[in-house]
């Protein structure tokens, strides 16, 4: 093989690596809808994250690397779980051909409740410093087993969310929204955990 043809297939092969590890890490998304004005605008474009909430199965893992021991044999998530105030990426419960946007509200073990649009963790209000639009619903109350997250769009009276069909299963959940990268005037970086007293 020429040195020039070798060269080729080095930069093809290359490519193809950063594409798949691109592919495993990392994908686009398009916002469709208003559910999450003001934080994310119709026609948006976004980064997610897909390794954030990456599943390790612990149990697999055990049987394949030495000395490793296991005290639940459980999926666990390789950097963590989806934690109160990020913005994440699901398939839709009703229907997991449609991938949706939305906030994590209330994660596994929290009781949670929407009374005149303040949302209740555990009886005690949630600080949404990211809302700009006032809302009236009511839900709940709900209490979240495991795997389970209450979602909810930034927009309460235009998004169909947790309200409506209930909590996201955790193997719904694709990914952590990390960039806007689209329209270009808009470029951000989504810091949600900001003013979020009591994440976790």
């Amino acid at each position: 093989m020429s040195r020039i043809a070798r060269e080729i297939v080095e930069a093809v092969l290359l490519a193809l690596v950063v594409f798949l590890l691109l592919q495993a890490t990392v994908r686009n998304f398009k916002v469709d809808g208003s559910s999450m004005v003001p934080t994310l605008e119709e026609g948006n474009y976004l980064l997610v994250n897909r390794l954030t909430y990456f599943r390790l199965d612990t149990a697999r893992l055990s049987r394949v690397v030495p000395f490793w021991k296991v005290t639940e044999p459980t999926p666990r998530f390789a950097l963590h779980a989806p934690r109160r105030g990020e913005v994440i990426i699901f398939e839709f419960p009703l229907d997991t051909t449609k991938d949706f946007v939305k906030r994590v509200l209330a994660v596994p073990g929290d009781t949670v409740e929407v009374r005149d649009g303040t949302v209740l963790i555990d009886g005690v209000p949630l600080p949404e410093p990211y809302l700009d639009r006032e809302d009236s619903s009511n839900d709940g109350p709900v209490f979240l087993g495991p795997g389970e997250y209450y979602v909810l769009g930034d927009n309460r009276r235009s998004s169909n969310d947790s309200r409506s069909w209930g909590p996201v299963p955790e193997g719904n959940i694709l990914g952590k929204v990390w960039l806007v990268y689209w329209p270009f005037t808009g470029i951000q970086a989504l810091n949600i955990l900001d003013g979020i007293p009591g994440s976790r």
